[in-house]
């Protein structure tokens, strides 16, 4: 195991446009339990698509499953890319499991209105 907890990063990278998604909310959750989840932080994406700070900190790290929670229909609302109101993805939500054995985690979202895909980065 190592010394130091891992963080947490992001990177949202905005497929129709092939720019990245800046000023996207992201709200974090530690599952406590099945039924409990406490919100662990709450960041905003530059307009590089990425966090200033990290989603989940070294400090704040605790080894168990998370959920991200990406507000991406107010980005495509802003970006006026369609006049769909709600938007087909207004929150995408992903769960991962993030062990305290690891040094990083880099979790990109790759996105349209239409469709996403998460993946595990470097």
């Amino acid at each position: 195991m190592h010394s130091k907890m891992p963080d947490v990063t992001t990177h949202i990278l905005d497929l129709a446009s092939g720019k990245p998604a800046g000023h996207v909310e992201i709200e974090v959750f530690f599952l406590e339990s099945k039924t409990e989840k406490r919100q662990v932080t709450s960041r905003v994406t530059n307009s590089d698509g990425r966090v200033d700070q990290p989603l989940v900190s070294a400090q704040d790290f605790q080894e168990g499953e998370y959920e991200f929670h990406y507000f991406i229909g107010a980005y495509f609302r802003e970006q006026a890319l369609i006049k769909e109101d709600p938007h087909f993805l207004e929150c995408i939500v992903t769960r991962v499991y993030l062990s305290s054995n690891q040094k990083h985690y880099h979790i990109p979202l790759l996105v349209s209105p239409w469709g996403y895909q998460v993946y595990r980065g470097s």
